[in-house]
C-alpha cells in the first residue's frame, strides 16, 4: 500500500507537496541513519516505500510547474 496515493498528491496545493516531501525525506534521512548504524529498522521496505513517494510527489509538482510555464 503506497504511503500517499497519486489522487491525493494531484489535490494538494504545491506548498503542501513541498512540506511532504520535507517530512519525507526527514524519514528516510532517519531510517538511513539507523541502517548505518548498525541497527535493525521494523520494516526494511519502508525505506523503497518513502523513496517512491518522493518521486511521486516531485513528479506531480514538475507536471504543474511544466503546465505553468505552458500556460505563460
Amino acid at each position: 500500500m503506497p504511503i500517499i496515493r497519486l489522487k491525493d498528491i494531484r489535490e494538494m496545493s504545491s506548498e503542501d507537496r513541498q512540506k511532504k516531501v520535507m517530512e519525507l525525506r526527514t524519514e528516510l534521512l532517519r531510517l538511513k541513519t539507523m541502517i548505518k548504524a548498525g541497527g535493525a529498522i521494523d520494516n526494511p521496505a519502508r525505506v523503497r516505500e518513502l523513496r517512491k513517494a518522493i518521486a511521486r510527489i516531485l513528479t506531480v509538482e514538475n507536471e504543474a510547474s511544466a503546465e505553468e510555464e505552458q500556460k505563460k
